[in-house]
């Protein structure tokens, strides 16, 4: 995280946040100035002037209520490690430090903050306190705001901020996701006067960066923990191979089978193909879902709507689903149509896709990702259709696969070649 710290160890803080104040009321106001922002301060500068902030006129602060801020702290996932960070920070927030912990929504709302009183009162002033969304249309160039629009760790020294009312402190951030879903919760600040900025400051951030989502981790093997021992007594009247995920597709438990991290998201309303089940029936626990193989069918059907924009229908069961392909996924699932128990090799799919046999590594990547899709029926080495899989193709008005707008405008040399060659 240090390759975005804003002062360079050993920098003379006082002459430096004067010369950052120059250069600020120069090239805001359209001058020159010898010292010029940085790329990421220059993008902030410019998104903030286009929503219309102006640097010596702060915008008012508004404030939620204690019982909204009340409620985002209880609907927060950050309610659960908050403790473990403020901790974390402990050694060096305390009464006598001029640092401030603040931790923000992933909407930029300021949900808790720790630090001595006098640092606390000197952010009251700036509006800088519970319940105050901090974003870059809100209160200009600052950290959280500009972590949370750069999607990315960020520090800011005195001048770069834009308000002018901002300059006297330095502010460092970074955001936190859910390490289950990727999903960003939230954005981590360390704040104070700038001329007490320390270069050890980035690294704080990043521990507490760290050590939020290794707790919100821990969290979630707990509720996977607890998931296991309440599906105990459903597991019990199950025969034959099953799984047991949470409500987001993690596997808390696997009866029968070789247990994988994660699969799709089950949905009661529709079946979910899962690799070494096949097409299984989603029954729903208290947090989660049992899945077991859909017995009522021998086999599984697939239809491959090539009419229009490629869908993909899995038929039967208990259930069945449509879901959009991208074009790329259609051809590979209709090249090993056609090439039937055969299978293809990855060199084989790059002439095929690609027209030469130097895109292994795209291959694998889409093969990858079509799996998140159709699971255990896409089999490898070669890749090929599972043999329990019934899979037609719907071609709409047209005769002929080669007379179908989806393969004329398709980028597949192979494709088309191995089509018209079946057509003679």
């Amino acid at each position: 995280m240090s390759d975005f710290s804003a002062v360079e160890p050993g920098t003379d803080l006082s002459g430096y946040a004067r010369d950052l104040i120059r250069m600020h009321d120069a090239v805001i106001a359209g001058g020159r100035s010898p010292l010029r922002p940085r790329p990421l301060v220059a993008r902030s500068w410019t998104r903030v002037l286009a929503a219309g902030l102006v640097p010596d006129r702060p915008r008012a602060r508004s404030v939620l209520a204690v019982a909204d801020v009340e409620r985002r702290r209880r609907e927060s996932l950050l309610t659960a490690v908050i403790e473990d960070l403020t901790q974390a920070v402990a050694c060096l927030a305390d009464t006598s430090s001029q640092l401030m912990l603040v931790v923000a929504d992933a909407e930029g709302v300021v949900l808790w903050r720790y630090g001595s009183a006098k640092v606390r009162h000197r952010a009251d002033s700036l509006g800088f306190r519970e319940g105050a969304r901090w974003t870059e249309d809100a209160v200009g160039t600052n950290a959280i705001g500009t972590a949370l629009t750069e999607a990315a760790p960020v520090q800011l020294f005195s001048g770069e901020h834009f308000e002018q009312f901002q300059h006297p402190w330095y502010c460092t951030a970074a955001p936190i996701h859910d390490p289950r879903t990727g999903e960003l919760l939230g954005i981590v600040d360390i704040s104070g006067p700038a001329l007490t900025l320390h270069p050890a400051i980035t690294a704080l951030v990043a521990t507490g960066v760290r050590l939020a989502e290794s707790q919100l981790w821990r969290h979630h093997e707990n509720r996977l923990d607890r998931l296991r021992s309440a599906a105990g007594p459903a597991l019990a009247a199950v025969t034959g191979p099953a799984l047991v995920v949470d409500e987001h597709g993690w596997v808390a438990h696997a009866v029968g089978v070789a247990a994988t991290r994660r699969v799709a998201v089950p949905r009661a309303d529709r079946a979910v193909t899962v690799p070494g089940l096949g097409t299984c029936v989603a029954e729903q626990l208290a947090d989660g879902w049992i899945l077991r193989p859909d017995t009522r069918s021998r086999g599984t059907r697939w239809e491959l709507d090539l009419s229009g924009p490629p869908t993909l229908s899995v038929l039967g069961g208990e259930s069945g689903w449509r879901s959009a392909l991208s074009a790329r996924h259609a051809e590979i699932l209709l090249l090993l149509h056609l090439h039937d128990r055969r299978g293809m090799t990855v060199r084989q799919l790059s002439e095929a896709l690609y027209g030469d046999p130097d895109h292994a590594v795209a291959v694998r990547a889409e093969i990858s990702r079509l799996r998140r899709v159709v699971g255990s029926a896409l089999e490898s080495r070669p890749y090929r259709l599972a043999e329990s899989l019934d899979l037609t193709i719907d071609l709409g008005a047209a005769d002929r696969l080669a007379d179908t707008d989806f393969l004329r405008h398709t980028a597949g040399p192979g494709l088309r070649a191995m089509c018209a060659a079946r057509q003679r």
